[in-house]
Order: C-alpha cells, then structure tokens, then sequence
C-alpha cells in the first residue's frame, strides 16, 4: 500500500503511516496487551474502536508491513495478528510518547504506570522488551499469541498496571489500599 507523500519528510512520512486516530493504539494493544485477534483488539480497548475502523486499520498495517496477519491453527475463522520488526522498533518511540503524555496530560494512575516503568526502564529495558516481542511475535507467533511463549519485561509491566488499579480501585471504594 503506498502512503501519501507531501514531501520527503521522515517526520511527516512516519505520520502519514502512524499519525491517524487508530494505528497506534492498535499497535499498543498488541504490544502491551497481547492482544492478537480482531475480537480481543476490538473488544479490550479502553479507546472503544468501531468494528468497520478496526478492520479497515488492519487491513492497512497489514499492507504497510506493520503487522502480520496469519491463520490461527486452533481455529479456522480466526487470524492471528502479529508485530513485524518496524513496529517493534517502535519502543522507544511509545516509550517516549508515554513519558511526554505522563508529563503533560491528565493521564490515569492506572494507566500511565507503565509509561512510567518504562522511562524509568530506559534504554536497556526497551531493548529486553523489543527482544521479548520478537519471540512472541516473529519467531513463534502461535506460542505467543497463545501464552506459551511469554516476556519477563512485559509480564512485569502488566502486573504493575494490575496492582496499581487494585490500589486505584481500593482508595476510590474507600478502603484501604492493598499491598501487591
């Protein structure tokens, strides 16, 4: 699929690719939340995408070389969508969307705790994530798409965000916060 080309700008072709509403938020879904069917993709994201929209982004990152799409062996009307290298070279770019957004706008505690870990993470950490998600997306996209293969760095992002909205959840009840 081409992009369109205003110029030769890297800044304004990498927004042509990754500047609409969706295609970042999808390919946060799968690399935070392993999210790796259109059912999972549509129905576990916070942002709400329309059925028609997720389809049709897919459909692009697809063809732009962003995502993979391949079929799910345990079930024959099922795909299984995958990260490419480019999108996995995209740590440090969401990394450092994540810090900015953390910085400057009202983000939830909940949902901005990875943001943090992962600034605070830095570099090295990027790089142990971006080799986790090759595993689970490049090498063995079945294992990973079903949990056998997993990622130590990912796995300690997601029980962070697990224990923060316990805590978040816990102090809005009025109770007690609980410890992790």
């Amino acid at each position: 699929m081409d992009i369109e080309r205003r110029s030769g700008c890297p800044i304004n072709l990498a927004m042509e690719v990754l500047g609409d509403r969706w295609s970042l938020v999808i390919i946060r879904d799968m690399m935070f939340g392993n999210r790796r069917h259109f059912r999972e993709l549509l129905t576990r994201s916070d942002e709400g995408i329309a059925s028609n929209i997720l389809a049709a982004r897919l459909k692009r990152l697809v063809a732009l070389g962003l995502i993979s799409k391949q079929d799910d062996p345990s079930h024959s009307q099922k795909s299984i969508y995958s990260l490419t290298e480019p999108s996995i070279q995209l740590v440090p770019v969401i990394a450092s969307l994540g810090a900015w957004g953390r910085r400057h706008l009202p983000v939830s505690e909940a949902l901005s705790i990875r943001a943090r870990l992962l600034e605070e993470g830095g570099p090295a950490m990027w790089e142990a994530f971006m080799t986790d998600l090759r595993a689970i997306h490049i090498t063995h996209p079945i294992d990973g798409a079903n949990g056998t293969i997993g990622s130590p760095v990912l796995d300690g992002l997601t029980a962070a965000y697990r224990a923060t909205l316990a805590a978040t959840r816990d102090r809005d009840d009025g109770g007690t916060p609980q410890m992790p």
